[in-house]
């Protein structure tokens, strides 16, 4: 599974989690939680004060597609969408990835190609 996103630890268990701006932890769940609203189906969430979450970290699933490091920011099939971490813009070029914006640059990689995926936390 591609992970990109907060996860909280609350009560013991995982969850992915948004922060708020009020303080507050949103707790998201894929089946039905005690005390979650279903917001649509596979969907469920609880808003926490930040107070009661054990731990907030962040997630990104990395790897290696053609010998340099990307983050994957997305999934489909058996493809991984894989952002260039490395700021120079000829490896970029080399590589034919696709400019999204100044300094970010994505492709769609086969999944078989992308070695070292890994999970790496802040």
């Amino acid at each position: 599974m591609i992970r990109d996103g907060y996860l909280a630890r609350w009560l013991g268990r995982e969850f992915e989690a948004a922060p708020g701006a009020d303080g507050d932890i949103r707790l998201y769940a894929s089946e039905p939680t005690d005390g979650f609203e279903e917001l649509r189906p596979g969907r469920y969430r609880r808003v926490v004060p930040s107070f009661e979450v054990e731990e907030l970290r962040y997630v990104r699933t990395i790897g290696t597609w053609r010998g340099e490091r990307f983050v994957v920011v997305g999934e489909h099939d058996s493809w991984l969408r894989v952002e260039y971490s490395g700021g120079r813009v000829p490896v970029a070029e080399r590589l034919g990835l696709e400019q999204m914006e100044r300094g970010v640059w994505q492709a769609w990689a086969p999944r078989d190609e992308v070695e070292d995926l890994h999970e790496e936390y802040s």
